[in-house]
């Protein structure tokens, strides 16, 4: 199937309120810019380089998300264009990234990372340390962003039960901080869920979900 194919048959599976990424990392902009065609305005890229490219390319409607790891060293890279940065995972990284915005006179949208797989090399943080970043003057402080929602990654695994808790155990977080409202967090979106188990993260109550192969094919 086409991508454009590919893109509409997704869309028809997943609820109106739930937001499709389509993450676009290593693909060219021919290919984005099919899905683009078809009614696609979100893209995720994990490579602030690749992003900046595709940004000059394409057309300025579309809202770039910075999905992937983020170095503190290259957030000034992507300030002036991302719409929101998916995987924050410290405070020094939520610093840098205010301090950026302030220089640009931007407020940036951000999703904290939390670590919920039994794999070791995923990012994130612990209850324990999200609890302590939100309660911190540091963050409460910083004026140029908004922590709007949480994310997580599931073990890669087929085991669908393990992935269930995982994604059960997200919004059960989710759930429990949303009540906390200031100026600089409002927890709105919960994104977790990739091309292998967007459907049963939607069943979670995933709000966003980040697909790439399915829309684009393999790498």
């Amino acid at each position: 199937m086409s991508i454009q194919q590919n893109l509409l048959q997704i869309k028809s599976q997943i609820p109106n309120d739930v937001t499709l990424v389509a993450v676009s990392k290593t693909k060219p902009v021919e290919d984005l810019m099919e899905a683009y065609n078809a009614g696609q305005r979100i893209f995720g890229e994990n490579k602030i380089q690749e992003m900046t490219e595709k940004w000059q390319q394409m057309p300025k409607d579309i809202e770039w998300h910075m999905i992937g790891h983020v170095q503190s060293n290259k957030v000034k890279y992507m300030v002036p264009y991302v719409k929101l940065i998916h995987g924050v995972d410290s405070l020094k990284l939520l610093k840098e990234i205010n301090r950026q915005a302030v220089r640009w006179r931007k407020k940036i949208n951000c999703l904290l990372q939390i670590h919920i797989a039994e794999e070791e090399t995923k990012f994130g943080l612990d209850e324990n340390e999200l609890i302590e970043l939100l309660n911190s003057d540091e963050f409460k402080e910083m004026s140029n962003i908004k922590v709007i929602g949480l994310m997580g990654m599931a073990t890669f695994t087929e085991n669908q039960e393990q992935i269930k808790k995982e994604f059960n155990y997200l919004k059960s977080l989710f759930d429990k901080y949303k009540k906390l409202s200031t100026e600089n967090c409002q927890l709105t979106t919960l994104s977790m869920g990739m091309s292998g188990d967007y459907q049963l993260a939607i069943d979670c109550g995933s709000t966003m979900v980040r697909i790439g192969s399915s829309i684009f094919g393999g790498r």
